[in-house]
């Protein structure tokens, strides 16, 4: 028995339902499951708060790679 997070459990559940293709999960179009704003197996109501060192390393990452793909 293999122990998962119950937002991986509705993902696979998600894409079980739609016969097994991640694709149509994005399609999905049955908006009055409850499982529905889970489907991507993240949890849309949860705000991420970063610190403001988290946040600075972030925009350093971010401008670090915008400059290796910048294209002349």
């Amino acid at each position: 028995m293999t122990i998962t997070s119950p937002l991986k459990a509705i993902r696979q559940n998600c894409i079980e339902c739609c016969g097994g293709s991640k694709h149509e999960v994005s399609l999905c179009p049955a908006t009055g499951c409850s499982l529905h704003p889970f489907r991507f197996g993240k949890n849309p109501y949860s705000k991420r708060t970063l610190s403001d060192e988290q946040r600075e390393a972030a925009r350093v990452r971010l401008q670090n790679y915008h400059e290796a793909n910048k294209t002349t």
